[in-house]
């Protein structure tokens, strides 16, 4: 591919990945991008972006896609259109780091499967932490993107992203990319932070800038004219909000001029419409958070993660607390030395501002994750870690200075030899490096021909009378009386079931409300009309939690790890189990000392915060 060195201006279309991501909670499918492809590869785009960030994560667990599938099936589509990815350094897609040779194949992998240009960012700037992969794109001959993640605090400078530049150019770095991930930037900085940056570095420059503070626009139009040469847009039903710029309205924007993109508006409002009606199935999954929002100067909250953290509030059913927690995000942040908000630190900060929120006391519960962030597992936070905070984390545990990865032993082999047959390839897995909980379930369901996403609309077919006989015994409107009080209930439809536990969605005197019912028999099938009561049996149901010797979860979460079995001796304050929710790892201790008695769940079982998950004597 060529690298833009004259004026005009080349254009990077985020439709596939980032407008979506922003958006919609990451669940476009495969099956509504590749029709089209066909227009989007003949638009003469610089690249389209079209996998990394959250996509790989969701493709397995929502959308039972195989992710490296994805890649290639896109790669054939857009044969003359360069595919770029977001690529956490260190972190790769996933939420820890991994050693380096698990890096270097993943890279390998990507660029076989696909991907032209690699774009790669640490979340802490910590150069550090980019160098194994940049040098791994570069050896598959592929275009390496250094990526300067932009923030604003009181030790972010100027000079100290000037210097990022230059680290990353010094790397062999064919292009860098300013990410704002938030949106940060305003017209009169983002003038001078190009300016100066130009001054540093000879390679090309490119913009990334969410739209979610509503000056994105101008600050494009500013670094244009200071000298970038590559922004990113998405195709306006994708853009805007916590998106992007459209990528039309840009393109009429330098029409005519010396920047001109060259690109056709006609073409590109075709595709435009063919997106507008394909956001209508997602309907489900907008976030509420489109419109303009000035917050995000003070909670730095990233585009692509508000719409998640709204889903993970409702799954917490504490969707109301929402302004708590981004008044909250600062504070944690500033505890944590600053680091720019963008995965996996935005994940840690928001987790951890959700559960001081949630739990009404800051910093009970304290995930893993945030545990190795302030033992810097994670790299060097440019300001200076909260120490109480760091010790009510870590103890007397001293934290680490080297490059978290050198102490890391190389890992692939032994992570081949874990997963074992149920990989049927090398991308196998690395998807199993990622997300080993969720890659499992993933191949289960694939051996056995059971691969289902879940359901783009509410599920009314569920909700069917079941008859025997004619006799009707599921009815979906009727009245009811409670304390004298005469109820008018129409069930309007249902969510995706989580094990027993599924949203009803149940019109009360005309308002709509969310019901969670969980069901306390198994659904069984129909033999001829009849219920099969050979396969009829009563499910199982954990105890709820009423002693201070009975294990419970703090959040509902599903079980990513029992460490202790029946029998075993613990002292007060051991891990029990690890229970995975907002994406974060959260360890469970033992509430008091003794010995483990009955155990009530097992890996990969969902759990809520009222239930008894073991006991101790």
């Amino acid at each position: 591919m060529t690298t833009p060195t004259t004026k005009k201006l080349a254009i990077t279309e985020l439709a596939l990945r980032d407008g979506h991501q922003s958006l919609l909670a990451t669940r476009m499918r495969l099956d509504d991008m590749l029709p089209i492809c066909e227009k989007l590869d003949a638009i003469g785009y610089w690249s389209i972006e079209a996998w990394g960030g959250a996509t790989f994560d969701t493709c397995l667990r929502y959308l039972k896609e195989g992710p490296w599938v994805r890649l290639r099936e896109l790669k054939k589509a857009l044969p003359n259109t360069p595919l770029q990815m977001l690529l956490r350094g260190q972190n790769l897609l996933g939420y820890r780091h991994y050693a380096d040779d698990v890096v270097k194949k993943f890279v390998d992998m990507s660029a076989a499967n696909g991907i032209d240009i690699f774009r790669v960012f640490d979340a802490m700037n910590d150069l550090r932490n980019v160098r194994t992969a940049i040098s791994q794109v570069k050896a598959n001959g592929k275009h390496a993107e250094g990526t300067i993640c932009f923030t604003t605090s009181p030790v972010h400078t100027l000079e100290s992203f000037v210097e990022l530049g230059r680290g990353f150019e010094a790397m062999g770095c064919d292009t860098i990319a300013i990410k704002d991930m938030a949106g940060l930037l305003t017209p009169d900085y983002t003038r001078r932070l190009i300016s100066e940056l130009k001054k540093a570095v000879s390679v090309p420059l490119h913009l990334h800038i969410h739209a979610t503070a509503g000056l994105a626009q101008m600050v494009q139009w500013e670094a244009v004219h200071a000298g970038c040469n590559i922004i990113d847009t998405a195709i306006s039903p994708l853009s805007g909000g916590t998106s992007h710029p459209a990528t039309e309205a840009m393109v009429a924007a330098f029409a005519g001029g010396e920047y001109d993109t060259g690109l056709d508006l006609i073409a590109l409002q075709d595709i435009a419409a063919y997106f507008r009606e394909v956001r209508k199935k997602y309907h489900r999954f907008e976030s509420s958070f489109t419109g303009v929002d000035t917050r995000v100067f003070i909670n730095q909250i990233p585009g692509g993660m508000i719409s998640n953290l709204a889903n993970q509030l409702r799954e917490q059913d504490s969707l109301d607390k929402m302004d708590a927690v981004l008044e909250e995000i600062p504070h944690v942040r500033k505890d944590f030395g600053y680091p720019p908000l963008v995965t996996p630190t935005s994940q840690i900060v928001g987790t951890q501002a959700v559960l001081n929120v949630v739990s009404g006391k800051k910093y009970s519960i304290i995930t893993n994750e945030t545990k190795g962030y302030l033992k810097g597992m994670y790299g060097r936070a440019l300001g200076e870690i909260n120490p109480d905070v760091r010790k009510l984390a870590l103890g007397d545990e001293e934290p680490i200075t080297i490059r978290p990865a050198d102490l890391l032993a190389p890992e692939l082999d032994t992570l081949t030899r874990e997963v074992g047959d149920k990989a049927k390839s090398v991308e196998d897995t690395l998807s199993y490096a990622l997300f080993p909980a969720v890659a499992l379930e993933y191949f289960n369901e694939r051996e056995h021909g059971n691969l289902k996403p879940e359901p783009l609309e509410i599920e009314t077919s569920l909700l069917e009378p079941v008859t025997t006989q004619n006799q009707r015994l599921a009815p979906t409107e009727f009245n009811i009386t409670i304390h004298g009080e005469e109820y008018h209930i129409k069930v309007e439809g249902t969510g995706h079931a989580s094990d027993a536990v599924r949203p009803f969605y149940i019109k009360v005197d005309n308002v709509l409300e969310e019901v969670m019912i969980e069901t306390l028999t198994e659904v069984v099938p129909m033999q001829d009309g009849h219920i099969d009561t050979a396969h009829a049996s009563k499910s199982s149901r954990r105890p709820k939690a009423t002693a201070d010797n009975h294990v419970t979860s703090p959040m509902p979460g599903r079980i990513t790890a029992v460490r202790v079995s029946t029998g075993d001796t613990v002292e007060a304050g051991d891990v029990l189990l690890v229970v995975e929710a907002m994406k974060m790892e959260n360890p469970v201790h033992a509430p008091v000392s003794g010995t483990v008695g009955n155990i009530h769940i097992q890996e990969g079982d969902n759990v809520n915060p009222d239930e008894c998950l073991m006991e101790i004597g």
